[in-house]
């Protein structure tokens, strides 16, 4: 059973940020009640305010399909999907961590 790394990248439309964060927070708090998620957390950007990275870590593909099946992640879904709110679609990206050098700094 391979981990699986996801990284989202979201950028809120202007003035739209803290209610972007607050999408997320939702989200974010039930995530973390979820047996086979490992680490689920929001970044903001140094440089740019409304540039949100979320690193999650699954403990198995098939954690990560429950967790998209539930309402939560619907509703933060259906909240990125709300005219406004984001400056542009956001980009999903899943991934295997190869663990190269030392295996504790090789992957999250």
């Amino acid at each position: 059973m391979a981990e699986v790394i996801g990284v989202v990248d979201v950028v809120a439309a202007d003035g739209k940020a803290d209610e972007v964060v607050a999408a997320f927070e939702a989200c974010t708090t039930q995530t973390h009640q979820e047996e086979g998620c490992l680490a689920y957390a929001l970044h903001r950007d140094n440089t740019n305010p409304h540039h949100f990275l979320l690193v999650e870590r699954w403990r198995s593909q098939e954690d990560l399909d429950a967790h998209m099946g539930k309402p939560y992640v619907a509703d933060l879904f259906a909240f990125a999907g709300t005219p406004g709110m984001l400056a542009q679609p956001p980009a999903l990206s899943f991934s295997t961590p190869l663990a190269l050098g030392d295996p504790a700094k090789g992957s999250l």
